[in-house]
C-alpha cells in the first residue's frame, strides 16, 4: 500500500474512533477513493466505494472476537461509529411485551407526524449479539423517514436461549402488538413486522407462522437481507465470505450458537425458506445486498415467494454489503438505499 495512503488511513481511523464517521464522510470524493484503493468488481457488481472505505476502516480495528460477551461489546461499539446523529423524534417510550415466556423489552419510536402504520421490528445480529441500543438509530431513522412508529423488540438470544426461542418470542411480541395496536398510536391492519440479517429470519418465520397458526397476519413483512436457510449453502458465500463486514466465520459461529443441534435447522421456524407451502403469506418486501454473503438466500426467497402468490417487491442493491441500512454516518448511495426501504414501508403502512 502506497506510503501517504496508508498515513491518511490511520489518520482516518483514529478520526473515526474519536468521533464517529462525519469527519471522513465530509472529505473531497477524490480523497475518499484513493483511501478507498482500487474499485471492486465481483460477480457483475461493483462495491460503493464509501462503503469500501469503511470496511478499510473496520479492518484496521482491533478484533473483539469471539466470546459472547466481547462480541456483543463489539456491535455496539461499531453500531455507534457508524450511526452518524441518531434523529430526535417526538417521543421515544420504554415498555414490555408479551414474549413466549414472560415480558420482553422494548422500545417504541413515534415521530412528531406519523402515520395510523406501525412496523414491529427484530434487530439483526445472528440471534447471539444486538439490542435495542445497538438499532436504536436505524429504528429512530426509519420512523421518521417512514412516517411510522416502529416497535422495537428485545427477544432473548442465544446461547442463552437456543432456537427457536428467538423465533417464538417475535412470534408472541408481533401478536401482542396486533392486539394493543390502538394502545400503541397504530391501526390494527397496518401493523407490519420487519427486520435485518437475523431480524429478517424472525420477520420471515413471524409472517408465515401467522398463516399456519391462524393468527392475525402482518401487513408487511420487511426483510432487509434476511438469513432465511441455515442448511444450504450458496456461491454467494464464497463470493462474499471474507472482507465485508459479515465473513463465513461470522455464519458459522452464529449458527452454532444459536442451532447447536443441528437437527432443527431445516424446521421453517429456523429457515423459513424451507417451509413446504409458502401461499397466503403478507406481502413483502425483500432487499439484498450485492456484496452480502446472504445475498442469493434472499434472492431465492423473494422468486419462492413470488412462485407462491405472494405480493413482493424486491430490490437488490448491487453496491452494497450487508448491514448497509444501519451505517447511517455516510450518504451517497448508502443513503439513497436506506431511504428506498423508508420509502416502501411508508406506502404500506402509512397510505393515504
Amino acid at each position: 500500500m502506497n506510503r501517504r495512503v496508508d498515513t491518511l488511513l490511520r489518520s482516518a481511523l483514529s478520526t473515526v474512533q474519536g468521533s464517529a464517521l462525519k469527519p471522513v464522510t465530509v472529505l473531497p470524493q477524490a480523497v475518499r477513493h484513493r483511501l478507498a484503493g482500487a474499485p471492486i468488481q465481483i460477480d457483475g457488481n461493483v462495491l460503493d466505494p464509501d462503503l469500501q472505505l469503511l470496511m478499510r476502516l473496520d479492518n484496521w480495528l482491533p478484533s473483539a472476537r469471539k466470546s459472547v460477551a466481547s462480541a456483543r461489546a463489539n456491535l455496539l461499539t461499531m453500531s455507534k461509529l457508524v450511526a452518524g446523529h441518531p434523529r430526535e423524534l417526538h417521543r421515544v417510550t420504554e415498555l414490555t411485551v408479551r414474549g413466549a415466556d414472560g415480558q420482553l423489552g422494548a422500545r417504541l419510536y413515534a415521530p412528531r407526524y406519523a402515520g395510523r402504520g406501525l412496523l414491529v421490528f427484530f434487530h439483526g445480529g445472528g440471534w447471539v449479539v444486538g439490542d435495542l441500543d445497538s438499532h436504536d438509530a436505524y429504528c429512530r431513522d426509519l420512523a421518521e423517514e417512514a412516517g411510522i412508529r416502529v416497535l422495537s423488540v428485545d427477544y432473548r438470544l442465544a446461547p442463552e436461549a437456543e432456537a427457536p426461542v428467538a423465533a417464538e418470542d417475535a412470534i408472541a411480541a408481533f401478536s401482542w402488538a396486533v392486539e394493543h395496536a390502538e394502545d400503541l398510536g397504530a391501526d390494527p391492519s397496518l401493523v407490519g413486522v420487519g427486520g435485518d440479517s437475523a431480524g429478517g429470519n424472525l420477520s420471515a418465520v413471524v409472517a408465515q407462522q401467522c398463516v399456519v397458526r391462524g393468527l392475525p397476519s402482518p401487513a408487511l413483512q420487511l426483510l432487509l437481507y434476511p438469513a432465511v436457510d441455515l442448511v444450504g449453502r450458496r456461491p454467494s458465500r464464497d463470493l462474499f465470505g471474507e472482507g465485508f463486514f459479515l465473513t463465513e466465520e461470522d455464519i458459522l459461529w452464529y449458527r452454532e450458537h444459536y442451532t447447536p443441534d443441528p437437527a432443527v435447522r431445516p424446521d421453517p421456524l429456523v429457515s423459513p425458506l424451507l417451509a413446504k407451502d409458502l401461499t397466503g403469506l403478507a406481502p413483502a418486501h425483500i432487499v439484498t445486498a450485492g456484496f452480502d454473503p446472504l445475498r442469493d438466500e434472499g434472492n431465492e426467497y423473494a422468486a419462492a415467494l413470488e412462485a407462491a402468490g405472494v405480493p413482493v417487491t424486491h430490490i437488490c442493491e448491487p453496491g452494497m454489503v450487508h448491514g448497509f441500512a444501519s451505517i447511517l454516518a455516510l450518504g451517497g448511495e448508502t443513503r439513497a438505499a436506506q431511504l428506498r426501504i423508508a420509502s416502501r414501508v411508508r406506502e404500506a403502512l402509512n397510505p393515504n
